[in-house]
């Protein structure tokens, strides 16, 4: 029997039905998101300005092995607008909610299931949900087999599993995709003839197994969750192998099963892509009961770190309050203590976070997550942390997305929130909006940053700007003089500090090497988060990245090359009216050479790149 898709007394111009089809339209009616089915199947699919980004690609929701998606028999739809502003850290300060959006009720035919596909169209993407009612105290399986059928002729970038979410970005065209591709996500493509671009990826991930894809034949991709994924090497290496087996086995779910939000972000260029907040907007805002304020609850700063482990510096107590000390001189928040700390006794632990909070700094110290499994654990750990007056944990060796790793940052960013810390994971899987609904989770690694030496940078850092960092912030440790920059120059890595997007930025360089740069001055006005960025048009996913961006009324042009040398002329509309003094950190051999002058709105910034070269640009009335 054909499924119908019947329409809703009052759609609006909201959504549209045909006898088999609805579609809803973004509010600027750019992007366009349809449901149709044939005989067997719903599908749905995404176009942007009336050209292809996702093909008509197969929904699919399994509830104990059977897909509630095929012989399925829609009904009523109730449509429905968002339209809200909220404060974010990150790319932009205030990010807006505002999208057009429909919840339809379908039943499984065969087995009478009832469950709802949410969805909703934003200029800048779609976002799609499922959402199966509970059936008592029954638990049941839940996986999903979702379609991604990416527009023919695309290019698509992409990372295996090996490291979880800590790989190297390749560039697949269209007719290279081949079946079985494992790819984390964020998944970035490039649309052809010029139309645009499109990410794959989910928000709001809480009480579900992550998703990564696998490809399957021609250009489709489907959902892979976190218990069907190989066993990547980090996870292998500090885990049993009774982990890996029980974190393979589908999780069942009591009561209500909804899925995180499968987004496709799209848009006609880049800067549409980096500014897009589709993530963050289907994620829920924080609870007021631990962020009285919201974001700007007093004890949630944002900031700048310094870190010991890549750059050389003594790896003891005297030399941590040094570096405690060297923070303060930079004028950055934060010191990131490594494992170190567990060896010293409770008196010294205070010593050191009393010493640190008397320089401005508040200290961050690293634990195991295998050593925080229980809720006893990670009580009394924070309460180690508290009454030593530490700021925070680095919390590391997460390296799996099945759901019963997932549950546990968010038990985590709990306990934390009520000690008043903050939160920086590593080994972790990708963001998905948690950091809303948490603001005190400030970065997250999930890249593969200057703590592996198996990248070449100049592609790779011009690549995961568009394609991890859309999902939120990372933290790449940015910015080494020595040579873990490896085939990027120094002013590269200098603007790279102002280009990859972390609240809690956490710098590479021993704080001895960054006082003593030419740029120092520079380096120590960079902010954490901005209040506005701006993609500039020469930009090109794995080529050349050039952002303006400001906080506040200063203005940063940040310029990162990629592998090939490159000329360009930057103009400089960006600052608007007025006279501007501009100090440029430029390459010079193996350091950076300053230039100051005055500029203008009218006025560019040319520069001939290097491969791997840089460019890093302050602006200030």
């Amino acid at each position: 029997m054909a499924t119908k898709l019947v329409a809703a007394a009052a759609l609006c111009a909201v959504a549209a039905y045909a006898s088999d089809v609805l579609v809803l339209t973004s509010p600027n009616g750019a992007v366009r998101f349809r449901i149709s089915a044939d005989q067997q199947h719903l599908f749905y699919d995404v176009s942007l300005r009336g050209k292809p980004v996702i093909d008509p690609s197969r929904f699919g929701i399994q509830i104990d092995g059977v897909n509630l998606c095929d012989a399925a028999r829609a009904g009523k739809a109730q449509t429905y607008k968002t339209d809200a502003t909220y404060p974010v850290y990150g790319v932009h300060a205030a990010a807006r909610d505002r999208s057009n959006a429909v919840r339809l009720a379908i039943t499984h035919v065969p087995s009478g299931t009832p469950f709802t596909i949410e969805a909703r169209a934003y200029d800048t993407g779609v976002a799609f949900r499922y959402v199966v009612p509970g059936a008592g105290d029954r638990a049941r399986v839940a996986d999903d087999v979702t379609v991604f059928r990416i527009a023919a002729g695309s290019t698509a970038w992409y990372h295996d599993l090996e490291g979880h979410y800590e790989g190297n970005y390749k560039k697949h065209a269209f007719d290279e995709i081949e079946h079985g591709d494992l790819a984390a996500t964020p998944l970035t493509f490039r649309l052809p003839d010029g139309a645009g671009y499109g990410s794959i990826t989910e928000g709001a991930l809480r009480h579900f197994d992550g998703m990564a894809l696998v490809a399957d034949a021609g250009h489709s991709f489907r959902a892979l969750l976190g218990h069907s994924q190989p066993v990547s090497y980090p996870f292998a290496l500090r885990f049993e192998k009774a982990d890996w087996e029980r974190l393979a086995i589908a999780p069942s779910i009591k009561g209500d099963i909804t899925t995180p939000w499968r987004i496709i972000l799209a848009g006609p260029d880049l800067n549409t892509l980096v500014n897009a907040d589709v993530i963050n907007s289907v994620s829920d805002p924080p609870d007021p009961k631990y962020f009285p304020e919201g974001l700007r609850t007093p004890w949630v700063k944002p900031g700048r770190a310094v870190w010991r482990y890549l750059d050389g510096g003594p790896n003891n107590f005297e030399g941590m309050k040094e570096f405690s000390r060297l923070a303060g001189e930079l004028g950055f928040e934060y010191n990131v203590v490594e494992g170190l700390w567990r060896s010293w006794s409770p008196e010294q632990l205070k010593e050191f976070c009393d010493y640190s909070r008397q320089q401005g700094v508040g200290a961050i110290l690293w634990a195991f997550r295998r050593d925080l499994a229980t809720a006893e654990q990670r009580r009394a750990f924070f309460d180690r942390l508290q009454q030593a007056g530490a700021a925070g944990a680095k919390i590391d060796f997460f390296d799996h997305e099945a759901m019963e790793v997932v549950d546990v940052y968010e038990d985590l960013l709990r306990e934390a929130a009520a000690h008043h810390m903050v939160i920086d994971f590593h080994g972790a899987n990708k963001p998905t909006g948690l950091s809303r609904t948490w603001p005190n989770e400030l970065t997250r690694e999930a890249i593969r940053g200057l703590e592996s030496t198996r990248s070449l940078r100049a592609e790779h850092q011009t690549t995961i700007l568009f394609s991890r960092l859309l999902a939120g912030g990372a933290d790449y440790t940015p910015m080494h003089f020595g040579p873990r920059r490896n085939d990027t120059t120094v002013a590269n890595q200098i603007a790279s500090a102002a280009m990859i997007t972390s609240p809690l930025l956490v710098y590479a360089a021993n704080p001895t090497n960054i006082l003593a740069s030419p740029a120092v001055e520079v380096i120590k006005s960079i902010p954490s988060v901005w209040d506005e960025t701006i993609v500039l048009p020469p930009s090109e996913i794995g080529e050349f990245a050039a952002y303006a961006r400001r906080k506040g009324g200063t203005w940063f042009l940040a310029v990162m090359n990629g592998p090939a040398p490159r000329k360009a002329d930057l103009r400089l509309s960006f600052l608007g009216s007025g006279t501007y003094q501009a100090v440029e950190v430029r390459d010079a051999g193996d350091t950076v050479e300053l230039r100051k002058h005055e500029v203008t709105g009218r006025d560019s910034v040319q520069a001939d790149f290097p491969a791997g070269g840089g460019l890093l640009v302050r602006f200030t009335h």
